[in-house]
């Protein structure tokens, strides 16, 4: 390893010691070059640092990245989830094809599908599906592929080319970490594509997070805040939002 790139490695393992994680782009503006430098120094010899999913982190703190419970994340702030989902209904219209998202948020919301005479509710959730499948007024599209049991999801690589495919009106989007320098993040790297599928292709996007995900970054960043037309959160996650001296942040909705 030359003295520059030694540098750069050095450099990086300082902005990680803490253990957090930093974005590919991020880490070639601190050091001043291009990201695939980077990728390059990080290749040419072993160092402390991974690099997965476009993120940088220090090998020796992966097993203190939190590990994902859905049953845990189940009963996680459900009082949160249930008044977010309750405010989330509103946006839903009557036929509209609806992408729903993984994981325990929107869960609440499925039950108070049936109010609805007609819906198409597309996932690649288990328990999703599982809990749409009974009711008769929606029209059930489950994408498959290899099955991840932690978040009871499918991942596929053609996942992606199949939402693309297909006309959807909103998109309702969770996520385990919101931070507004640093974006919108998961736990699981096969949510990505979806996610970043559905948010590309349905007409209105909504990410629907509690405040307990603010200033938190999860391993799989999958888009940034300005990607979504409305913010569903809660009056703890809203000024968070609404003082952002950016002001790109989209419509907050307060549940």
């Amino acid at each position: 390893m030359n003295g520059r790139s030694a540098l750069r490695i050095s450099r990086l393992q300082e902005a990680l010691a803490c253990g957090g994680t930093l974005h590919l782009r991020d880490a070639a503006e601190l050091c001043s070059v291009s990201e695939m430098t980077i990728r390059r120094d990080l290749t040419t010899q072993p160092s402390a640092i991974s690099l997965l999913g476009g993120r940088l982190f220090m090998a020796n703190y992966a097993s203190a990245i939190p590990k994902y419970d859905l049953t845990e994340q189940q009963d996680s702030h459900y009082q949160a989830k249930y008044r977010l989902c309750q405010h989330a209904l509103t946006f839903i219209e009557e036929g509209d094809t609806l992408f729903i998202d993984c994981g325990s948020t929107l869960i609440p919301l499925l039950s108070q599908l049936s109010h609805f005479q007609e819906l198409t509710v597309v996932t690649y959730a288990l328990n999703v599906a599982n809990a749409v499948a009974a009711l008769p007024n929606v029209r059930l599209v489950l994408l498959g592929g290899l099955f991840y049991a932690v978040s009871q999801s499918f991942g596929s690589d053609t996942m992606a080319a199949a939402i693309e495919r297909l006309g959807i009106n909103k998109a309702l989007i969770s996520a385990a970490g919101v931070d507004l320098a640093r974006g919108v993040s998961c736990f699981h790297f096969h949510e990505v594509a979806p996610k970043q599928a559905a948010i590309s292709t349905a007409m209105q996007r909504l990410l629907v997070v509690d405040a307990s995900k603010f200033g938190v970054i999860r391993p799989a960043y999958f888009a940034s805040l300005e990607d979504f037309d409305v913010i569903v959160t809660d009056e703890k996650g809203a000024p968070q939002l609404l003082t952002n001296p950016g002001g790109d942040v989209p419509t907050v909705s307060i549940a």
